[in-house]
């Protein structure tokens, strides 16, 4: 070895080099609130139960996508509509309760996919937000079910 090879010289230079290239490279890094990055065209989102035209919960319990879930992030409770219901729940039977634990799932959109009434569908423009207790993860119907329109009269 050389004396320059003996001191690392050539390594030196390299390794400087190689930083420099990076250094001067366009960054990765956005600013977040202000900027967001384009999402591809299948990125999926938060999970939301949908309702039908006349404001009724489509989801009729039917296990479906607590069985195609691969993360078995979703688990729910079937009970029978009471008489005087009939505008919150399309069939006889629903979901008394309805839980994601987002600590689980992984947004694969299996779950969308098996549902035969299309209740739960994930959605393209929201993030799951950051939280600090993991019980805060779980989401229920309060959370999950989209709220009723509104429609004014004039």
């Amino acid at each position: 070895m050389t004396l320059s090879e003996r001191m690392y010289l050539p390594a030196i230079a390299q390794g400087l080099g190689i930083t420099l290239k990076h250094f001067f490279k366009k960054k990765a890094t956005i600013n977040y609130p202000e900027e967001t990055r384009q999402r591809s065209d299948v990125w999926r989102g938060l999970h939301v139960l949908k309702r039908d035209e006349n404001g009724a919960e489509r989801c009729t319990a039917c296990g479906l996508c607590a069985v195609a879930c691969p993360a078995e992030a979703i688990t729910m409770t079937a009970g029978e509509r009471k008489k005087g219901e009939e505008h919150l729940y399309r069939e006889e039977k629903y979901a008394v309760t309805y839980e994601i634990n987002m600590l689980r799932c992984i947004f694969c959109g299996l779950c969308e996919e098996a549902c035969p009434k299309a209740a739960i569908f994930l959605q393209d423009d929201k993030l799951a937000p950051a939280r600090y207790e993991r019980d805060e993860f779980i989401y229920g119907k309060d959370r999950l079910v989209e709220p009723l329109k509104t429609t004014e009269t004039k």
